[in-house]
């Protein structure tokens, strides 16, 4: 059985952080444009969850838009 080494876990960590806000920051974009709280990018790195929240997202009625026709 193999033990990670601290310089794995360094690496591990950095390459997932450097995958989350690639995906993370054009949700978080996305959402707030949307007139959506921003904080809800955070769902879309569970698996399944991101899926739901992907379709609402795409069929939901925007706020920023409600606002927009007013």
């Amino acid at each position: 059985m193999s033990e990670f080494g601290s310089l794995e876990i360094v690496i591990i960590v950095c390459v997932v952080a450097v995958f989350a806000a690639v995906v993370l920051i054009p949700y978080w974009r996305i959402f707030k444009k949307a007139g959506f709280p921003p904080a809800l990018c955070f769902l879309m790195i569970i698996p399944i969850v991101n899926l739901v929240t992907l379709y609402y997202l795409a069929f939901a009625e925007w706020p920023s838009l409600k606002q927009s026709a007013q």
